[in-house]
């Protein structure tokens, strides 16, 4: 995304500019994950067990707002390249600061399903587009920035269940979707904010079969197909993790306070390493980054069962948090590298739809092989899994260089 091309900025003028938009896109991320999160952590479940939802129906209305990260996130990136990233990331935070208030007016647990799918679309759109446009605009800081503007979401996201947990104790669930359409709505008008791009190169509507010749162009691209395929298993992992971790803590004698501190230890080491391990990819290439990140998640899932206490299952959440942070900080920007001129959205959106189906494949296959063979077998084989990545993404021959990237 960037600002007006004639005149050009002078370098002081266009420092400022590239400090202005950061902190813009960082603020919206920041207020949209917040609103996005509040909608569901804790508040969701409850909601809907309030309802009269049955556990089954319950999956289903968790499940309802990750469906349209694999609907639309390649279309959105797709449109982003066409006709700007401003007017798609504006047209996401309509949705933000909409979806909050029809929760207001749900009454059955099939209203709350369809007001989900439709919150959905924000996050799916708002996180691709965003993406590819931090990715566009700091070629040659790109892990950097894309590193900071994460942690900043996830400060977004960490600060949603406290509040949230909040406003249930101390008015109701509907003061929580209230605190939703609130931070939606600040997240619209924060937006407006962000400056005009120039039109794009290209001519013409997006239609079908622009999309289509999008789609091929990018999958043709094996290095952006297998990274993907990393980030793919990197998110089954952390939901997995996010959905379980807790659940075997309890299941050895943990208390619910020491509980919070396992996880809090790998959310805090996500936030404060991800930046300087961008910082440090941008220097030294993806790939040395990559490398120990995925040895260090591997060696900490397989450990997980044969952690009893919490200081060790503490220092294993903060291993696997390391190693999560430390891969997730390069794998979009690599994503990026590759990506042909015009077309960062499409291949974001690639990124993302990928990583959205391993995100929600996660839980799902780890609860079933919980039930089957228990934690001893769940967490080694997500370790596997993040193993065989590895071996797939490293063993792929470099037919394709990356762009803007001096150091690969």
């Amino acid at each position: 995304m960037e600002g007006p091309r004639d005149p050009p900025l002078a370098p002081e003028r266009s420092g400022r500019a590239e400090r202005r938009f950061f902190l813009l896109i960082a603020a919206i991320g920041g207020l949209a994950i917040l609103s996005s999160t509040l909608s569901k952590t804790p508040v969701l479940p409850l909601f809907a067990h309030a309802l009269g939802a049955s556990p089954r129906e319950i999956g289903w209305i968790v499940i309802a707002s990750t469906i349209p990260g694999i609907l639309v996130s390649f279309p959105a990136g797709a449109i982003s390249d066409w006709i700007g990233k401003r007017r798609v990331i504006m047209g996401s935070l309509v949705v933000f600061a909409t979806a909050p208030l029809l929760y207001l007016l749900v009454a059955t647990s099939w209203q709350l399903m369809a007001v989900r799918f439709y919150h959905g679309f924000a996050t799916a759109i708002f996180g691709t587009v965003a993406t590819a446009a931090i990715a566009e605009r700091y070629p040659e800081r790109r892990a950097a920035m894309l590193s900071t503007y994460s942690s900043v979401t996830i400060v977004g996201r960490s600060l949603a269940p406290f509040v949230g947990g909040m406003l249930i104790s101390l008015a109701s669930f509907h003061s929580v979707y209230v605190a939703c359409a609130l931070s939606g709505i600040l997240a619209w008008f924060a937006g407006m904010l962000l400056p005009s791009e120039a039109p794009p190169a290209r001519v013409g509507k997006p239609a079908f079969p622009r999309f289509f010749a999008a789609l091929s162009a990018v999958l043709a691209s094996r290095a952006i197909v297998l990274t993907s395929i990393v980030e793919a298993a990197q998110y089954l992992a952390f939901g997995a993790v996010e959905a379980f971790l807790a659940l075997y803590a309890a299941s050895i004698g943990i208390q619910p306070w020491e509980i919070g501190i396992i996880l809090g230890v790998q959310l805090v080491s996500v936030v404060l390493i991800k930046p300087v391990m961008g910082t440090l990819s941008d220097r030294i290439g993806r790939r040395a980054i990559i490398a120990p990140g995925l040895a260090v998640e591997v060696a900490a899932l397989a450990s997980l069962p044969l952690a009893h206490g919490v200081i060790t299952l503490s220092a294993l959440s903060l291993a696997f948090g390391i190693g999560f942070a430390t891969v997730t900080s390069s794998t979009s920007a690599l994503v990026a590298d590759y990506a042909k001129a015009g077309q960062f959205g499409a291949s974001v959106g690639v990124l993302r739809t990928i990583m959205d189906i391993g995100q929600t494949v996660g839980p799902v296959l780890t609860g079933l092989v919980v039930a089957a063979w228990g934690y001893g077998v769940a967490f080694p084989l997500l370790g596997a899994i993040v193993a065989l990545s590895a071996v797939v993404f490293f063993a792929a021959p470099r037919t394709v260089q990356p762009h803007h990237h001096r150091t690969r």
